[in-house]
């Protein structure tokens, strides 16, 4: 969705000829699994029991109500920031929650250009020592299609350059990419692909020439999957609603499609939840697509916008996604979107922590309240304009700078 806003993550401030001017810096980029090979799918069941030859036996008592299994929870997390600094609030976020296992780790790669798309190794070092440290944690990966993702290409030239993807002219750069991650001992990253296709943001939409992207994704997920060691899934992710194309008309087809994701952010303004599930191409839309195409979801990414603190938005979607049982999902956790980083959603913030709070894949038991964790730098991201300062410098900072548009008003917002 093209919202005109863009992901940031922390703020600096510089005095400058005694005019104190507000920096931030860019995180991601704006808005905008298939069914595992080996073993069974989350959540299957155990086989029926075999009928056995020989005297009754009388069965054992039910275990007490505080020893009974508890049913794995669907993993969840948050993008927090794209670079080192995201991972390391996973775990003050998690504090925040009470101590609740966030499982998935969510970032993206810079879509400027090529040899940020390929995957700097130094970017994605501290995202891979992550997953690595528990077995049952996921990795998203949103990777864009094409260079100059977010400079406004016009729909001749992306139709153009989806025609060279389509005929292979940019697989060396997946394959390097997918080389990076299996050195990295990331092999089964969840990648996510030209997210948010349906829409107008990016270089790597669909609309210009739908065909040429499907058959240009087809080329992608067969590069990456050639590469020796990788257990990669692949996850299209459309926007929720129409959009400007309808998205089932990108849709690459079952065999280079593992997950079907949805990025649903609580618009346009005046919409209400259930007019969310209900619209064309909308929240049950994707549920019946998926089920039609044997396909677990995810919501990559999914959080508050246009109707503000939206308590019954946050409550409905956090039910929703217990109730439909997603692979995974990752709240937008920055202004206007977020819970923890956001402080202008005190509401629907209240309500993901406490409906959150303690969450884990075990039994859980009384937990000892603890002093709410802040995060020590939040994410408030103003309109602003990206500074050129080159790759290198863009890397230590941890993303692009921007210079607010309102550093006149000489006060740091927090």
């Amino acid at each position: 969705m093209d919202t005109g806003l863009r992901r940031r993550g922390g703020r600096f401030v510089f005095l400058a000829a005694g005019i104190v001017s507000a920096v931030t810096l860019a995180s991601a980029p704006a808005h905008t699994t298939g069914i595992a090979r080996e073993g069974d799918p989350p959540g299957a069941l155990p086989p029926p029991p075999v009928a056995s030859v020989g005297p009754v036996i009388p069965a054992l008592p039910a275990a007490p109500a505080d020893k009974a299994p508890v049913e794995k929870a669907p993993a969840f997390g948050a993008y927090l920031d794209y670079g080192p600094r995201g991972v390391a609030r996973m775990s003050e976020l998690s504090e925040w929650l009470g101590g609740a296992e966030l499982r998935v780790g969510h970032t993206y790669l810079p879509g400027d250009r090529w040899s940020n798309i390929e995957g700097a190794p130094r970017f994605l070092e501290a995202w891979a020592a992550w997953r690595k440290e528990k077995d049952d944690r996921l990795f998203v990966l949103n990777v864009p299609m094409l260079e100059r993702n977010e400079e406004g290409v016009s729909d001749r030239e992306v139709a153009g350059l989806l025609r060279q993807g389509a005929a292979g002219r940019f697989d060396h750069h997946f394959r390097v990419l997918a080389e990076r991650l299996v050195d990295l001992g990331v092999p089964d990253t969840v990648i996510v692909p030209g997210w948010e296709m349906n829409g107008t943001t990016y270089t790597h939409r669909c609309g210009p020439d739908p065909e040429s992207w499907k058959k240009y994704w087809n080329r992608i997920v067969t590069t990456m999957r050639s590469v020796a060691g990788q257990r990669f899934r692949f996850d299209f992710t459309p926007n929720r609603g129409r959009d400007a194309v309808p998205w089932t008309q990108c849709y690459p087809g079952d065999d280079v499609v593992d997950i079907i994701g949805m990025d649903s952010y609580d618009q346009p303004r005046g919409m209400s939840f259930d007019e969310q599930v209900e619209e064309p191409f909308g929240l049950q839309d994707h549920v019946d697509f998926a089920a039609a195409h044997k396909k677990p979801i995810s919501y990559p990414e999914w959080g508050l916008f246009r109707n503000g603190d939206n308590e019954e938005y946050m409550r409905r979607m956090l039910k929703w996604m217990d109730e439909k049982k997603p692979l995974y999902n990752t709240v937008t956790d920055y202004c206007p979107h977020g819970v923890w980083q956001c402080k202008a959603n005190p509401g629907a913030s209240a309500v993901y922590r406490d409906l959150l709070s303690g969450r884990d894949s075990t039994p859980t038991v009384p937990s000892v309240p603890t002093v709410p964790t802040v995060p020590t730098e939040p994410v408030a991201p103003p309109e602003c304009s990206p500074l050129a300062l080159g790759d290198w410098v863009e890397y230590w900072l941890g993303g692009k700078l921007c210079l607010r548009f309102d550093w006149w008003q000489g006060t740091r917002r927090s």
